[in-house]
């Protein structure tokens, strides 16, 4: 999908259309033979819960992300999803190093993240950029525009010549869809969904070959939403990047996610191609999630099943025993309680833990 010069009006950014279900699909024969970007393999992020001022001592711990593994092959879009607290953004702050994983490893480029020192790491970083979900905090509110893009080349060295860098700087606004007079506007001038583009730009800005959205449109309104889901699908395509999309909303994943992991309290339930999770989910955690995303024609929404999990989250700090989900789940036996359900392939590239299926 090609991208025009943005006008005016989109400028503004009001009246975007909604994105057309589907309108996100890349080939999937394509995607099939690419060759693995990065994988991740039982990746555990434990926090210890301590107690005392003067004298602390470990009394448990926080396990946010507790043994999870997927693999993301170049080009693709893997969508990560599920409740707050689930552990999805911790998997991506460990992806970017800015968490140091308890255990696991982390595969980019045949290199495991996890082991690498801090100048090796930093000279890989140029390749892993982030857009975050706040695109007002993200940015540095007393820097213009153009030197918030320009500073990733500036750390990388990636543009040393100031008239490179700054034709860069234009070059990334316009991609973007943003006037290249914005280069001399503060944050604060701008509306979100700008500020937004903005961030997108600084990731871009030193072509990065896989990029982690974690929850980057949740911030913004919808109209405002599609049009950023729009920009990713058109940059990816252009530039050939990979992402890691972090989302809880499932029917913004659908439009631009190749495959998608609907992860639990801290770990993966279910893993499939987008098209095969959304027709047909089959841990009953998906299918909640699923069905609270409302349908727009109420005789249809008036009809449908509805599949309600009662309770509240468990706590990370003492997990249930078993499956995680089985205090909520509506299909649980005895046996989900006594043991960990295997993550195991159901179907060609349906991935599903669930003792029950």
């Amino acid at each position: 999908m090609s991208m025009a010069p943005a006008t005016p009006a989109e400028m503004s950014e009001a009246g975007a259309p909604p994105p057309q279900a589907g309108a996100a699909t890349a080939p999937r024969q394509r995607l099939a033979d690419a060759p693995t970007l990065i994988t991740v393999r039982n990746l555990k992020m434990h926090f210890p819960v301590t107690e005392g001022a003067l004298f602390p001592r470990l009394v448990g711990q926080v396990k946010a992300v507790d043994g999870i593994s997927f693999a993301i092959r170049k080009g693709e879009t893997l969508g990560l999803v599920g409740e707050s607290g689930c552990g999805k953004t911790t998997t991506g702050r460990c992806i970017l190093r800015l968490e140091h994983a308890t255990g696991g490893e982390i595969l980019f480029d045949g290199k495991n993240l996890i082991d690498l020192d801090r100048k090796s790491m930093n000279a890989l970083r140029r390749k892993i950029q982030v857009i975050f979900q706040d695109p007002y905090s993200s940015l540095n509110p007393r820097m213009k525009i153009g030197d918030i893009i320009a500073e990733p080349m500036l750390v990388h060295g990636t543009e040393p010549d100031k008239a490179a860098r700054d034709a860069r700087v234009m070059e990334l606004l316009r991609l973007c869809g943003l006037d290249p007079r914005f280069a001399d506007r503060f944050p604060h001038e701008m509306s979100g969904g700008q500020r937004q583009r903005v961030g997108i730009a600084r990731a871009l800005s030193v072509r990065p070959e896989f990029i982690i959205c974690d929850e980057a449109i949740s911030a913004l309104d919808v109209s405002i939403q599609a049009q950023i889901i729009n920009l990713l699908e058109d940059l990816r395509e252009q530039f050939g990047l990979t992402y890691l999309f972090i989302a809880h909303d499932l029917s913004v994943v659908r439009h631009l996610c190749h495959r998608v992991a609907v992860m639990y309290l801290g770990k993966i339930v279910e893993m499939a191609d987008c098209d095969e999770l959304y027709g047909n989910p089959l841990h009953p955690y998906t299918q909640a999630l699923l069905a609270a995303v409302p349908i727009p024609d109420p005789e249809i929404e008036k009809t449908r099943a509805h599949h309600i999990v009662k309770g509240e989250v468990p706590s990370p700090i003492n997990p249930p025993s078993g499956c995680v989900f089985h205090p909520r789940c509506p299909s649980a036996v005895a046996e989900c309680s006594k043991s960990v359900p295997e993550f195991r392939e159901v179907k060609p590239g349906h991935f599903v833990a669930c003792s029950v299926i």
